[in-house]
């Protein structure tokens, strides 16, 4: 009698641990699948510009401000159907600063930020999707998204690129800059006029980061001395520009225009 019971408790008790390690198996896969859909990765999505700041250059067109919050809100759409938890830097036509939409991202843990940008040149010939970074943490994710935006885009391949610009240098999570495209090209502003081409970019840049794990880590090209050097040099031109203030007739602003640096930076 004594010797059944004890096999009784020795089958009851390899029956629990064999439960046990199932439980565990099963949680295990469930965080693994949850983590994949997003479920616990928030993404901080910033549409560049807003309000009075229309982004681009002096006479765009095309207001760079109204493309930059339609991929960001199609964006979300399509991350939020994934599972991610999404933070809107803004979700209408307001101004936010650069500091705010540190702040912002700043305040989520476990979080990525993605910043939506379209370029502006004077010369029109100008095209490409570039993608940007600052900390060795970002290029990965910065890796993953240029991939499939560039890959699916029929614009040229600008590459990564690393560089200091405010809202990647003084943000704490992973974070990029994508550039969607020359609003000052005549073809690929006609590609961004169109709304099954904003939501392509919204999507494929939606993939880029449930991917961000899977791609690997780009080459890039360093663009961080640049930055500094034309920063310099705008520097002197603006100090120039006031010396020639004070001798000329030129109405006020004309000289700082043309000494002006990217507010992005």
């Amino acid at each position: 009698m004594p010797r059944n019971f004890c096999r009784l408790r020795l089958l009851g008790l390899n029956l629990l641990i064999a439960l046990l390690a199932c439980g565990s198996s099963y949680a295990a896969r469930t965080s693994r699948t949850s983590e994949s859909s997003g479920s616990l990765t928030t993404v901080v999505i910033d549409a560049g510009h807003g309000g009075h700041d229309r982004g681009g250059i002096p006479g765009q067109r095309i207001a760079e401000k109204d493309m930059t919050l339609d991929v960001a809100q199609r964006l979300r759409n399509v991350l939020a159907a994934s599972g991610y938890r999404i933070v809107m830097s803004r979700d209408s036509d307001v101004f936010v600063s650069l500091p705010t939409r540190v702040a912002i991202a700043n305040s989520y843990r476990n979080a990525i930020f993605v910043c939506i940008h379209f370029n502006a040149t004077q010369r029109s010939g100008a095209g490409g999707i570039e993608t940007y970074f600052y900390s060795r943490d970002s290029l990965q994710l910065a890796s993953a998204i240029h991939s499939y935006v560039a890959g699916g885009a029929p614009s040229s391949n600008r590459g990564v690129r690393r560089r200091g610009f405010y809202v990647l240098r003084k943000t704490n999570i992973p974070a990029v800059l994508v550039e969607c495209g020359f609003l000052t090209n005549p073809t690929e502003a006609a590609y961004a006029g169109s709304a099954s081409y904003r939501q392509k970019l919204a999507e494929e840049i939606a993939a880029g980061v449930r991917g961000r794990n899977i791609v690997g880590s780009a080459s890039y090209v360093d663009q961080t001395k640049v930055a500094k050097s034309e920063h310099r040099r705008s520097k002197r031109s603006q100090k120039k520009g006031a010396r020639k203030k004070k001798s000329s007739s030129k109405p006020a602003g004309s000289e700082a225009r043309s000494g002006s640096i990217d507010r992005e930076g």
